[in-house]
């Protein structure tokens, strides 16, 4: 069985280098022409050519874009983000899920993208600050141990990431922790259908690649429940092919060194979205 710090340390070397990757080629003439915004566009429009699938997933692989969600809407879309509030984003990867939800709470809210590689919050500062996106900061840290105040935000968005933390439930925790009474959480995650082969889940490989630290679906919901938050709520799911589905490498890497067939897991792989709230503040006598 992997140790916490082993799996943590290879995801973190996985999204550094698909974030280093990311700006190396956003360095390019090329890049530039096809990813980035130009200096007339509003920030909403130049948030959705951010965090499009042509930035994001080279950023992030899976995270945020390719594995989980919609890579034209993602979670922002769904938490019903209203201006002048204050949203935490988890897993913020190369800052897509935030520029969207900064254009959505004005420059009166604000957003907060935490991640645990430096590569991803450096990328993130970098394209925030190409936007003039002055209502969003990203920080360096855990989803574990969450830098924030008790009940300092209205809304937690996370996509693809809940499921690379080895300690779920201090991440719900957590999340729940730093959120006001009446806020919601929504999540777009990756869970299963069915158990893992021994060698998947023992995979680094496949930790990193979104598959290894999957729960069964009913067991993550309780967790959601454990954590105290109430209505909670499948909005979606989809089984994710993973044998052909772009960006899902490190998984079919995983599958491939393990002699199981590429398709092994298409009927076992969900994404599924989530949406929970957490209880208003009882009223006094």
């Amino acid at each position: 069985m992997r140790t916490d710090q082993e799996i943590k340390q290879a995801v973190r070397q996985a999204y550094g280098t698909q974030a280093r990757r990311a700006a190396d080629a956003a360095a390019t003439p090329k890049a530039a022409s096809s990813c980035c915004c130009d200096a007339t566009a509003t920030q909403e429009a130049a948030a959705q050519k951010a965090a499009s699938s042509c930035c994001e997933a080279a950023a992030t692989q899976q995270a945020a874009s390719s594995c989980c969600g919609d890579a034209d809407e993602g979670t922002p879309a769904l938490a019903d983000l209203r201006p002048g509030e204050v949203v935490l984003d988890l897993g913020s990867g190369g800052g897509g899920d935030c520029l969207r939800a900064a254009s959505k709470v004005g420059p009166q809210g604000r957003v907060i993208g935490l991640d645990m590689t430096p590569e991803a919050v450096e990328l993130a500062q970098r394209r925030a600050g190409e936007l003039g996106a002055m209502n969003v900061e990203f920080r360096r840290g855990e989803i574990e141990s969450i830098p924030l105040a008790d009940g300092e935000v209205d809304a937690v968005l996370s996509s693809c990431v809940i499921n690379l933390a080895p300690d779920k439930d201090a991440v719900l925790c957590e999340a729940y922790r730093v959120l006001r009474p009446g806020g919601r959480m929504v999540v777009s995650d990756i869970v299963l259908a069915g158990e893992l082969p021994a060698p998947i889940r023992d995979s680094l490989d496949a930790w990193a690649g979104c598959v290894a630290g999957a729960l069964l679906e009913a067991d993550y919901l309780d967790k959601i429940r454990a954590a105290g938050f109430s209505a909670v709520e499948v909005v979606s799911r989809d089984f994710v092919p993973i044998s052909r589905a772009p960006g899902w490498t490190l998984a079919r890497t995983a599958l491939a060194d393990a002699g199981l067939p590429a398709d092994a897991l298409d009927r076992t792989v969900v994404n599924a979205v989530v949406r929970a709230t957490k209880a208003d503040a009882p009223q006094r006598a």
